[in-house]
This record gives C-alpha cells, structure tokens and sequence, in this order.
C-alpha cells in the first residue's frame, strides 16, 4: 500500500422562496389524504446488501450506482484491509480530500474537502452534527476508529439537504452496530508499538429477532515524539539555545506524548413497521505538543440520539431524530489551567418519504439550537425546511432539492440543488453512466469568528456555487471514475492582522478527480488521482492561493487476499 501526496515544490502544499413549517405540515397532510385513497404507487425496490446502501447523498437510502453525487464508502471491512489506526488515515485515499497535520497521532488535524476551507465540511455521527461551534472544526484526530462501521463521504455541496457548513461536503460516520444473535459476540484487540505505544479495543454484541446492542470501548496511548524538535545552538551564557523547525514557533526539547479513551452504546428493536434506535459515543483525550501560552490541550466530545422511524403505509415512510452533541476544550500550559469553550448542539429532524413508483418526495424540517461559553456567552438556533423530488425518466435520473434556514442571527437563506444522471448499459451489463449538477451552499459564521480572537459581529455568511460533471463506468473488471468540479465562494471569512475576521470578495476553485479500481492476475490496483487549483479572486489577497491545500494529490493501494 502507498499513499503519497505530491507538491508542487518541497515543503509547500498551497495553492493556491421559503416553505415555512405550517406549509410542510399541511403537504404531508395533503399527501397522506392522497395516499388514504388508495393512488396506484409502490416503493422502488433497493438492494439488501449493507456495503452498498448510501443514505447520506439524499438523506434515503439507496445504492451507490443509484445516487447522484459524487460519493465514497468506506466500510468496516476497508478499515481493516487498510490495517489503519486513525480515521485521517482511512480518509486520506478518498478523492477530493486532503489533511493539515500538526505533528503525529493526537495533534491537530485539519480536513480539506475540494479545495474549500476546513469548517466547510459538515460532519454527522449517527446523524448528528458534530464539531466545535467557536471554531466550527470537527476533532478528526480524537475520532475513535475501532468504533467505526462505516463512512460516507459526499464531495460537493448539501446545503440544499443540510443547511450550513455543507460547502465542499459532507462526511457521515456510523458507529458499530449489533448483530441481531441470540449469543453474545465477544470482539477484543490489543496492539503494541515504539515510543511505549500501546492500544486496546473491546465489545460485546448481541441481541434477537427483533433487537440489537452492542457495547464497546477503546483505549490508546503513546509517549509521542518531539514534532517540533529543533537544532541547538550555543547560546549566550553557555547554555544550548533551540531553533524551531518549520512551521514551529516554539520548541520544548521533550516528547509529545497523547492518551485517548472512547466509549460507544448503541442498540435498538423494531416490531412491525416501527423501530427505534438509540446511539451513545462519548471520547476524552490528552494531547501535548509545544506551545508558547498553551502546550497542553484536554478534550472531551459526546453524542446521543434516539432514532424512531414508522412505516405508517406502505408508500410513506416517516423518521424523527432527537440528538445532542457537546464539544469541550481544556487549554493548559504545564499543567495550569486556561480557557475551557465548551459547546454544546441539540437538533431534531423529522422527514417523511412518499414513493411514486419509481419517483420519490423527501420532505422534512430541522431544528438546530446552539450554544457556546467561553470568554463569551452566546447561542442562536436555526430552522430548516426541505424537500426532494427524484424522478425517473427512461435511462435519466432527474432530482431536485430545495431549501430555507431560518437563523434567528443571520435570517433566511434559501439553497437548491439540480442533478442529472444517465446510465448506457451495453449488452454485456457493462455500465457507463454520465451525471451534472449545479447546487448552491452557504455556511453561517462560527461564533469564535464572530467573537472570539479577531472576531468580527458584522460578518455575512459565506456563499457558494457549484458544477459538477461526472463519468463513471463499471466493467467486469474495471471501474473507472472521473469528475470535474468548479467552486465560486462568496464573502470567504479571512483573518487579517490589522483588520480580524473579514469577508473577502470571492475565491475560486476548479479540481479534477480521477479513480480507477481493477485485477491483474491475484492482485487488487485502486489509483486516484485529483488537481485542484484555489485561490483568492477579488478582495485585498487576490491572486493568492488557498493556503494548505495540495495542487496534486496521489494515492495507490496493491494488495492481495
């Protein structure tokens, strides 16, 4: 296995109207009376294989061959072909994105989707949204990965399904799920390694005919290394003095050590056309590093939810989530206490699926309530109305989703979505199929670049619109990929030294995404293959590349069974 991300020169990787509720209310009544009458309409049948259903791409499940949107999957099978140990490394062969790391396992790690800023990405566990609400980062370096089952990633925007922060896209992750067996399945690993590293996972699943738990925990901890060891040099009284390394601004000549402990719940039952599911992963870590005011940094994350879904007839599906996620920082400086933001994010959705055939309406409202204290004390909360149309013509797929947030801070913004796919199958079920879309996104500012360090209150939201054009084929023995993408951002968020936080006038960013999977002879190739060009367009850096972001990205896997 080889991953590799090539620069463009050494040590530089830059370049650079509106449904209201009482209106959804009254079409869900509308449709359920249509339904009452008996209208010829039956649900579209989908495959019963776990690995290939997606729900993440439409908020419905469906196939991988069957969605519009450029999308990968990683299951629980890939994590342990990969033999890896971070979520980072699981995600790092996935086209389109690329990681800004700050020095090993447990440090941070910002995530890049398409070119687009690192909070552009929305990131959900079990359906929830996760993340940091002063920074609007997703803690990917403390994500537990033995607690994983499956990853869906979305490249491109969803804002038309999912409001704000869905800009380059959207990564969903699902926690292991319980066999339904009446035995009780024990599961346990233990690993050893240099730097007196050492990790642990653990659990037991079960259940019924009719219900499923599992119960898991893992553990990992390491001594680290020095990441930002620098060179001594004799200083003026005798003593040796270090030069930071690059991209260090202070260096502390001892090891970087980190600790992590994780804890996942999860079980449910189903009974007829209802079942409901429940959901827990809490994590708490210790991370070191070097640091000038802050070396040390303690972080807590939890998540639950309560998932009901009824199949009130059989061509009308409806779903109700409850969920909670917390995020909480501990900033120290050898073992002395500073800031503590803590966050903490309560949603509820409730969607309803009617099938027509072969067509589909998703129509569905999200409430989003946020709040933040750290050296300031705020909240908003957000309303979320949407709905989706899927049809079927002939060989064409069409789909159409529109959207209006309500934010109490930023009021209305109204997203949409146009795909368009088309299969040619020959005769030998060789499949080619072409896809285009055209959707705009936005993404509401954090509340730390509103009012933390450089904040600024008059920032807008920022506001994006792109293209995608896509060409697939799946053959006996080849598949091959290839899209071309082009984003245009709108009032991007920017620190300056003189001026904080402000909106520059717009960036661009074109990308082309290549990958490739086949056979020759007992061997297994996947290549993928991704350019990206960003920059700065207008405003006071225009011309300037998006910082962190590669021009050129490689990956190639080889393995064999």
């Amino acid at each position: 296995m080889y991953s590799h991300t090539l620069p463009a020169c050494a040590g530089a990787v830059v370049r650079g109207a509106v449904m209201t509720a009482a209106l959804l209310a009254a079409i869900v009544a509308a449709i359920i009376v249509a339904l009452s009458f008996g209208l010829p309409i039956a649900f579209a049948q989908s495959t019963d294989d776990p690995l290939t259903i997606l729900v993440t791409a439409s908020r419905h499940a469906e196939t991988a061959d069957e969605t519009l949107a450029p999308v990968s999957v990683i299951t629980r099978s890939d994590i342990e072909k990969r033999q890896a140990s971070t979520v980072e490394e699981v995600l790092r062969a996935v086209p389109g994105i690329s990681f800004g790391n700050s020095g090993g396992i447990g440090k941070q790690t910002s995530l890049f989707l398409r070119g687009s800023e690192s909070n552009h990405v929305l990131v959900l566990i079990d359906g929830v949204k996760v993340g940091a609400l002063d920074s609007g980062l997703t803690r990917f370096e403390h994500l537990p990965l033995d607690e994983i089952d499956k990853i869906e990633v979305v490249r491109g925007p969803r804002s038309s399904l999912y409001g704000s922060e869905a800009i380059g896209g959207v990564i969903q992750i699902f926690t292991r799920k319980g066999q339904r067996e009446s035995i009780a399945r024990p599961q346990f690993g233990i690993a050893a390694g240099s730097h007196s590293s050492g990790k642990y996972n653990a659990g037991v699943s079960g259940g019924g005919e009719n219900a499923w738990y599992r119960i898991g925990a893992s553990g990992h901890k390491t001594d680290g290394y020095d990441a930002c060891r620098g060179k001594a040099s004799q200083g003026t009284f005798g003593e040796p003095d270090y030069v930071p390394g690059a991209g260090c601004f202070t260096d502390e000549p001892d090891d970087d050590g980190y600790q992590h402990q994780s804890f996942a719940l999860r079980g449910g039952a189903a009974f007829g056309g209802f079942s409901l599911e429940g959901n827990f992963l809490s994590s708490q870590s210790e991370s070191m590093f070097d640091g000038g005011f802050t070396n040390e940094v303690d972080h807590t994350a939890q998540t639950a939810s309560v998932n009901a879904t009824w199949r009130a007839h059989q061509n009308w599906r409806t779903a109700l989530l409850i969920g909670q996620s917390t995020d909480e920082i501990v900033n120290a400086k050898d073992g002395t206490r500073g800031s503590m933001p803590e966050t903490t994010r309560d949603q509820a959705n409730w969607q309803n699926d009617f099938h027509f055939g072969l067509n589909r309406l998703s129509i569905g409202v999200d409430r989003i309530d946020d709040q933040v204290e750290s050296s300031y004390q705020r909240e908003r909360a957000n309303l979320g109305v949407f709905a989706l149309w899927r049809g079927v013509a002939g060989a064409s797929d069409f789909e159409l989703a529109v959207r209006n947030d309500d934010d109490d801070v930023f009021g209305n913004h109204a997203t949409g979505s146009i795909a368009w796919g088309r299969d040619f199958t020959d005769p030998a079920n060789r499949t080619t199929r072409m896809t285009a879309s055209i959707a705009s996104a936005f993404k509401a500012p954090t509340f730390g670049e509103l009012y933390g360090f450089g904040g600024n209150p008059d920032l807008q939201p920022e506001q994006s619109r792109s293209v995608n054009l896509g060409l697939s084929h799946d053959g006996e023995n080849l598949s091959l990929a290839l899209d071309l993408y082009r984003t245009e951002i709108e009032n991007l968020i920017d620190y300056t030294p003189s001026l904080g936080n402000i909106n520059v006038d717009e960036a661009r960013i074109l990308g082309v995404e290549l990958s490739g999977a086949t056979r020759i002879g007992e061997w297994d190739w996947a290549v993928q293959l991704g350019v990206l060009d960003a920059e700065e367009i207008a405003g006071p850096r225009a011309g300037d590349e998006l910082a962190r972001r590669p021009h050129t990205k490689l990956d190639v896997d080889v393995s064999r069974q």
